[in-house]
């Protein structure tokens, strides 16, 4: 499955938004976003499945890919657009459970683990921090544009960018050949999700 347009994907993290999460997302529908990963893995799976629907339904109005961290069954279930996968994740598994029109992405932080993935039939690849994160301080060292230029030349699919994304620094992700971009925390975290979603997509398109 070919990655939404544009390609930014918003990751949910309802304990750094400033309202809920419903409106949180929609925000960020309503400020051009078209790709959106439910991460709120401390959920139960009844809620996380609730949530989902809810959150596919307010996607589709927007023609939004909608998605789920980890959890193969609620996608099933919710009617999700696919699923993203933890380090080390199986996509040829999860491929199995969804299906060809399904987009499977996996977290990596190494040339090894993207290159893994892709053999196994991951759509994407996360590779994560490129910069320093808010979210996770304690995610490791920011890997910087070169270690993402270095990794786009070697793997077959495409690389989202992640960690410490900003709108200041988005294009430079796109030069060092990344397909796209993924935040969390600032359009959580955003006064007006609108807005600042918006202002990351202009800088994709410079």
């Amino acid at each position: 499955m070919s990655l939404p347009a544009p390609p930014l994907l918003v990751i949910t993290d309802r304990r750094q938004a400033r309202r809920s999460l419903e409106e949180t997302v929609a925000a960020a529908l309503a400020g051009g976003a078209r790709w959106i990963s439910l991460r709120e893995k401390d959920f139960s799976s009844a809620e996380r499945v609730a949530l989902l629907k809810r959150l596919v339904a307010l996607g589709r109005g927007h023609g939004a890919i909608v998605m789920v961290h980890e959890d193969i069954d609620a996608a099933c279930e919710a009617g999700a657009d696919g699923v993203h996968l933890p380090s080390g994740g199986d996509p040829a598994a999860a491929r199995r459970r969804l299906g060809p029109g399904a987009l499977i992405g996996v977290s990596t932080h190494s040339l090894a683990a993207a290159e893994l993935a892709a053999a196994a039939g991951a759509d994407y690849v996360t590779f994560s921090p490129i910069f320093a994160s808010a979210s996770k301080p304690d995610y490791g060292p920011a890997l910087g544009p070169p270690a993402l230029a270095a990794l786009t030349q070697r793997v077959a699919i495409p690389v989202i960018a992640l960690g410490g994304v900003t709108a200041a620094n988005a294009a430079d992700c796109l030069a060092a050949g990344a397909a796209g971009v993924a935040v969390m925390g600032p359009i959580m975290r955003a006064d007006d999700p609108a807005a600042l979603t918006a202002a990351l997509l202009a800088a994709l398109e410079r």
